[in-house]
């Protein structure tokens, strides 16, 4: 199956500060796909090239397996920056235009205007708004002509937990219409409940790439202790369904292989001959795991 999205070695420089490094991802048709990084990693200038907006340095993509036309522009669309629509004109008015520009069939403006929730404001004047109702028009925008992608960047920016929240449910509903999502984001929170892969970015380089629940896992720990921790290291590297360990002074922290759990470990060491002193689940954060991905692939 041809990927939606294939970048190969794209780089960007602006005089002598690079912003994106040689980066390399690919968004299969289907998936939720969110660029994740810091203010800074290149996220925005990543989509910023991908859409024709900024020229890169160097380095290819190809949307669909073909280069960018007029054709393959229309199979995407995509919201870049803070909604710009006439704040006097109201919601339907306004996609009216948007839909003249983009030469999109005016009976999809009710259906739009359904879709993110805001047919029955469709007379509200566009300043009479909520930040929430405003990026949510501004979707309905990019989705007039029916794109088969939608290309959004940091879509909840300054909005309130309830604004997020409504942008969230209709990002997925979007999705389950088979549409194919791209989306930059600064929060984790926000990728790891709404995305299906995601790329992790640092000062325009990729540190991880593939799904969310591999990637941003926040898979729980286990602390554990005994009198002999040489002993009990050792141990750990022979039993096959620990994923990882990390000795710590006295204690070592362990994570285990999706499906086992604390009573499984605490076996397989006494069976060993090893007797823990002291064996605790330790809830790891997302955060945790975001910072653990950026230092342990920073060269």
């Amino acid at each position: 199956m041809t990927e939606v999205l294939n970048i190969d070695n794209l780089s960007k420089h602006y005089g002598s500060i690079l912003a994106v490094d040689r980066l390399s991802l690919q968004v299969a048709p289907g998936s939720i796909y969110g660029i994740l990084g810091p203010n800074g990693s290149g996220k925005t200038t990543t989509l910023g090239m991908v859409l024709d907006v900024v020229r890169p340095s160097s380095g290819t993509y190809t949307w669909f397996g073909q280069h960018t036309g007029k054709e393959i522009k229309r199979r995407i669309g995509a919201l870049l920056e803070t909604p710009n629509f006439y704040p006097y004109l109201t919601a339907r008015k306004n996609l009216q235009i948007v839909a003249d520009i983009k030469g999109a069939n005016s009976k999809s403006i009710l259906q739009m205007l359904n879709m993110v929730g805001l047919e029955q404001r469709k007379h509200t004047t566009f300043k009479g708004f909520s930040l929430g109702m405003k990026q949510r028009l501004a979707v309905a925008a990019a989705m007039l002509n029916n794109p088969e992608v939608l290309v959004l960047d940091e879509p909840t920016n300054g909005l309130d937990p309830e604004g997020i929240a409504e942008v969230r449910e209709l990002i997925l509903k979007i999705a389950a219409e088979g549409k194919t999502i791209i989306l930059a984001s600064h929060l984790l929170d926000e990728v790891e409940k709404v995305c299906t892969h995601v790329a992790v970015l640092q000062r325009g380089q990729l540190r991880a790439d593939g799904r969310v629940d591999n990637i941003l896992s926040a898979r729980d720990q286990f602390v554990i202790s005994a009198d002999d921790i040489p002993g009990l290291v050792t141990v750990l590297q022979a039993i096959p369904f620990v994923e990882s360990f990390q000795p710590e002074r006295d204690t070592v922290h362990v994570t285990l292989q999706e499906g086992y759990d604390g009573r499984e470990l605490n076996r397989a060491m006494f069976e060993a001959g090893i007797t823990l002193s002291q064996l605790t689940l330790h809830r790891k954060s997302l955060e945790a795991q975001f910072l653990e991905i950026v230092k342990n692939r920073t060269p």
